[in-house]
């Protein structure tokens, strides 16, 4: 009877807890050392039950400690519990066939705002290099529907590469785990070939641009295909998303027929343009990395919201400065009017510091709705400022028609030679 009272808890266990229950048990103390006393075989009973519904002592430095009582396992979750995927059932996609969904899911068709970031840069560049060049109109405009529909694009394979170098990441984050490959409904060699066609697409609307636009854009690939690599081995990969994002910078005076390598001035306001797009870049994409700050710690990814968790307004304020200073910069460097510096650089101040002052980074949803939303306020500012300046530009020379669209063009067709 005493060994079946004793399987219940270890001996070692057993001997601890009648050291810890002594004091409860004065009565029987006398007994302790008569093994062979009713009394005793009643005492270690009394002992071994109360053993079982205490929790256990452990003894630690000749002292008494007592830990947390034992907690049953778990059942794991059962299939209604975990999360299924839903096909959209509102929204752009939900009109596709079914067939199509992951494949515009990859691309985030669904959620624009990322290309609306790729494509910004690109339209600074071209609506500033128009008040360089006096470039008509309809240039202009031909120049950044091009510009946006290789944003579209483009975007689309960035998104794709990223994926399958996180293709093992994105099911243990609780935001990326329904995405197309990580619930495999779409296969890494899928991903892989839609990829490829994404390139040739973008490659053909390339070669509607100036032949130098060819030699510009073609690197930006190695940063679009290294950066998923970033964030496994710095805290900084918002940095090479900026390279990356903000290559466009770039493109609008080549695309609009200046060389810039032998148009110093140019050169200077790019350098600046690209450098101030960087500082954008990595400031709303910092604000984004705070939605996924806790998964990222579990699973080892490294951002600049975990490095600077405790910081973060310093660090994008900081940023704001440095994007607004270098966008002034691009500005004196071609020759910008002051349409622009109260526009566009007055603009840019404002609403990064409406959002900077307003976001909420431990609210998901509220620096969802800032990264959204803030291509529109922040891009847009600009965008409308420069396109006055264009537009102010033009009044003061009185020639925004002197120059026909068709021949514009022709000039620009002959530079790809």
């Amino acid at each position: 009877m005493i060994g079946m009272t004793f399987s219940h808890v270890s001996k070692a266990s057993l001997r601890c807890k009648r050291r810890a229950s002594l004091q409860s048990f004065a009565p029987l103390r006398r007994f302790h050392s008569l093994p062979n006393s009713p009394r005793f075989f009643l005492y270690n009973t009394v002992l071994a039950r109360k053993a079982t519904q205490q929790p256990a002592v452990s003894c630690q430095r000749g002292a008494f400690h007592e830990s947390q009582p034992l907690i049953p396992p778990q059942k794991p979750p059962s299939a209604a519990e975990i999360p299924l995927y839903q096909p959209p059932i509102t929204g752009l996609i939900s009109y596709f066939p079914r067939s199509w969904i992951p494949y515009a899911e990859l691309i985030r068709l669904d959620k624009p705002a990322g290309t609306y970031y790729l494509f910004f840069p690109c339209l600074f560049s071209t609506l500033l290099a128009a008040s360089y060049t006096h470039a008509p109109l309809l240039a202009v405009v031909e120049t950044s529907a091009l510009f946006f529909t290789g944003a579209l694009i483009m975007r689309g394979a960035g998104c794709t590469i990223n994926d399958l170098w996180d293709r093992n990441l994105d099911p243990l984050v609780s935001r990326t785990k329904l995405r197309p490959i990580a619930r495999r409904a779409v296969t890494p060699f899928q991903a892989l070939t839609f990829t490829g066609f994404q390139l040739l697409v973008g490659l053909g609307l390339l070669l509607q641009f100036p032949t130098s636009c060819l030699y510009y854009g073609i690197p930006s690939l190695l940063l679009v295909a290294t950066y998923p690599l970033a964030k496994r081995v710095t805290h900084y990969p918002q940095f090479v998303l900026g390279l990356a994002f903000s290559w466009g910078a770039f493109m609008g005076f080549p695309a609009l027929g200046v060389d810039l390598l032998s148009d110093p001035p140019a050169l200077k306001a790019v350098a600046a343009l690209y450098a101030s797009c960087v500082s954008w870049t990595v400031l709303y994409d910092m604000i984004y990395a705070h939605m996924d700050i806790k998964d990222d710690a579990k699973v080892g990814i490294k951002s600049i919201a975990l490095r600077h968790e405790k910081e973060t307004r310093a660090v994008l304020s900081g940023l704001a400065v440095a994007q607004t200073g270098l966008l002034a910069a691009a500005g004196m460097a071609s020759g910008a009017g002051p349409v622009f510096f109260v526009g566009g650089c007055g603009s840019a101040a404002a609403t990064l510091g409406l959002m900077i002052s307003k976001v909420r980074l431990k609210e998901v949803g509220n620096c969802w709705w800032w990264f959204k939303y803030g291509a529109w306020f922040t891009g847009g500012g600009i965008s409308a400022g420069l396109f006055a300046e264009y537009l102010a530009q033009g009044n003061q020379r009185g020639d925004e028609v002197a120059v026909p669209p068709s021949a514009w063009r022709a000039f620009v067709l002959d530079n790809r030679s």
